[in-house]
């Protein structure tokens, strides 16, 4: 007997070893890993309280930010939503209080739109705007069960499973693939075994079951080769390959920042032949003819701040950037270069290659993190082998590495940009060989403190609270942009991310996204009313004066001879034309500002030879504005089409594939 109940307990363990479930009070719990950028960030857990009903917990860091929810939701008999709650902070930490409840065909709503009421038939899915990754799970459980393969959400929009890829793991395991459209600007990827799920990878965000975690990597990988198909097929459906172009009676933009009206531009090869008065020679009747009447022919951007993947480029196109720096990516950027360059995945020309490098630490970048000062000078040498131009040093950074570190980038060619490191100040970082700093706040911690922990969310909050004190006047502010001039330090401001943090509302639409937020999927409308860094009272004022001097200090830079360059560090081609927006807010002049996007960019980078301006001889890097963005900065919004590398994009369907709405 007693060895039969030893049999029965080893068997009892075995089977609940089998599965993540603990049971506690007649619920089942499923425990799932959040990994993010390949580093175990935090946990999601599943609590089954009875049937219908359940409760979620979901947290995980990054740097100090992250989210952290507990929710609740109930199901209906056809597995839509009657009841939600989401309460925690999201990822800024902005607390959330969300609800959803449904009565006698009406639903009330209460989330960053305020309280509404609305009519709700019981067969559409209601999507919050911040919680776990649990309705992810319900909606493929839905669209498993949809006979048209499409959900109506509430209370707008609608998702539809536009692929459902049978896989097995290399262990034998039989799951289901779903790839589903119309939430985001990328399709969504749901790993289901069965009507459950067990991984969902988006980006570096990777949300797997823990008896799935030994899994995750071979799943990206299989979605990883699923999703490059997808984008090879896009650029094959949108490219329209063009040899000889004539662009008739356009306005054409010139290398000093003029304007040169009613021109006939000849291209052809991808090279600019001719460019005359419109009616002064005869015209090519085999070229594509493009009537350019009333527009303005501008070259090819460029955004100086990018992160790259293979899903932002074709974004940049669309937008009118045709040429980026990446600021801070893997080691295997090359290979996506190749791929934009040859048109394999639409996406601009990578003109600059940048490394990361961190130190260690809780706010560790979590890509190329060095333990040692030795790491990180092998570090700099592997990326020269692998061709890039730049370092770019992070927060967690020793400040005692700094020299060491920037002496070997030097000597092998490289510039070294960067974060200012906690515990130091921009003075420094310029003293012991930073060639350029990234991002306006750096510049404000400079005349704020240097023991300010740069890691932490301070580096957000101590310029957004203290800013708007900035004396430009002051010794210590004029004496720091005489070292910026002297040493030749470049400014990357991505000023309008501070617009976002330090002035956008929860409940409001951030005045970043104000003019297009309509344009988008409705889901992703909701991250512009997400709100930014959290501020009440006098603190709203003072954001925002804070903002305002920070448009201040780049006016005045700008009018001192210090360069600056326009770069994102977010959402392509929006956020760019915000960028510029707001130089012109600022108080630089619009034909300066698009100097800066274009020919000023083009020679910062070493690539003014072939891009960067319309001459004859150069590359046809192009894009036509319907509008004179000379007269009105927001008319650069107005892009009709793109030209690079002998191909052409239209605006109109590039955006398409995105679920964005084009300007007309």
């Amino acid at each position: 007997m007693k060895y039969i109940c030893s049999l029965l307990f080893i068997l009892l363990i075995t089977q609940s070893c089998k599965k993540p479930i603990n049971k506690d009070n007649n619920s089942e719990t499923v425990v799932y890993d959040v990994v993010f950028r390949e580093s175990l960030a935090g946990t999601y857990k599943k609590t089954q309280i009875k049937t219908g009903q359940y409760k979620y917990y979901y947290t995980y860091t990054d740097r100090g930010r992250g989210p952290e929810y507990d929710e609740e939701i109930t199901l209906n008999a056809n597995h839509f939503i009657t009841a939600q709650t989401v309460k925690g902070i999201n990822y800024s930490k902005v607390s959330i209080d969300e609800t959803f409840s449904t009565d006698n065909g009406s639903a009330t709503s209460d989330n960053l739109f305020g309280r509404s009421t609305a009519n709700f038939n019981g067969n559409q899915l209601y999507f919050r705007f911040d919680g776990s990754p649990a309705i992810y799970e319900v909606l493929a459980q839905l669209l498993l069960k949809s006979e048209t393969g499409k959900i109506a959400l509430y209370p707008t929009g609608e998702a539809e499973l536009i692929k459902k890829i049978p896989l097995e793991l290399e262990n034998g395991t039989a799951l289901e693939l779903l790839v589903i459209k119309g939430l985001d600007l990328n399709a969504t990827y749901v790993w289901m075994q069965g009507d459950q799920m067990v991984c969902k990878i988006s980006g570096n965000l990777h949300i797997v079951r823990k008896d799935f975690s030994d899994k995750r990597l071979e799943m990206k990988k299989r979605q990883d080769s699923i999703e490059d198909e997808s984008l090879i097929e896009v650029a094959k459906q949108l490219t329209h390959k063009v040899n000889k172009v004539v662009i008739q009676n356009v306005n054409v933009f010139t290398e000093n920042g003029a304007l040169l009206p009613n021109q006939d531009v000849v291209i052809e090869d991808n090279t600019i032949q001719a460019i005359y008065k419109t009616g002064e020679q005869s015209v090519d009747k085999d070229a594509l003819l493009i009537d350019g009447t009333d527009k303005t022919l501008m070259p090819g951007m460029f955004d100086m701040h990018t992160h790259n993947d293979k899903f932002r480029g074709l974004l940049h196109l669309a937008g009118g950037v045709t040429s980026v720096r990446d600021l801070a990516n893997n080691k295997q950027l090359k290979t996506l270069a190749d791929q934009f360059e040859n048109n394999e995945i639409i996406g601009p020309h990578i003109v600059t290659y940048c490394g990361i490098i961190d130190g260690p630490g809780p706010f560790a970048n979590q890509r190329n993190v060095v333990e040692t000062l030795e790491e990180g000078l092998a570090e700099i040498q592997d990326y020269k082998n692998l061709g890039y131009q730049q370092i770019k040093l992070y927060s967690s950074i020793k400040p005692e590495w700094v020299t060491p570190l920037t002496n070997k980038a030097h000597e092998l060619g490289m510039r070294v940009s960067g974060h200012i490191p906690a515990f130091m100040d921009a003075t420094q970082a310029i003293n012991q060989g930073y060639n350029e700093i990234q991002h306006i706040n750096m510049l404000f911690l400079n005349f704020l403190s240097d023991t300010i922990d740069t890691r932490t969310p301070l580096r957000f909050t101590m310029p957004a609270q203290y800013g708007a004190d900035l004396d430009l006047h002051s010794k210590k502010y004029t004496d720091f942009v005489t070292l910026l001039r002297k040493k030749n330090i470049l400014i990357d401001p991505t000023v309008a991310i501070f617009e976002n943090k330090f002035l956008a509302q929860v409940g409001q639409v951030s005045p970043t996204y104000s003019m297009v937020e309509n344009r988008f999927p409705i889901i992703y409308q909701r991250s512009f009313y997400a709100g930014g860094l959290p501020q009440e009272g006098e603190q709203i004022q003072r954001y925002n004066a804070s903002f305002n001097k920070m448009l201040e200090v780049i006016a005045d830079l700008y009018r001192k001879g210090v360069q600056i360059v326009p770069g994102t560090d977010g959402l392509p081609g929006f956020l760019y034309h915000r960028e510029l927006e707001l130089y012109v807010k600022a108080g630089i002049p619009i034909h300066e500002v698009l100097k800066l996007a274009t020919i000023k960019s083009a020679e910062i980078t070493g690539v003014s030879d072939l891009y960067g301006s319309i001459e004859k001889g150069k590359r046809a890097d192009l894009i036509l504005i319907d509008g004179n963005p000379l007269q009105n900065i927001s008319d650069i919004r107005h892009v009709e089409w793109t030209m690079t590398g002998g191909h052409l994009f239209y605006a109109k369907e590039l955006y398409s594939v995105k679920g964005i709405k084009h300007f007309k």
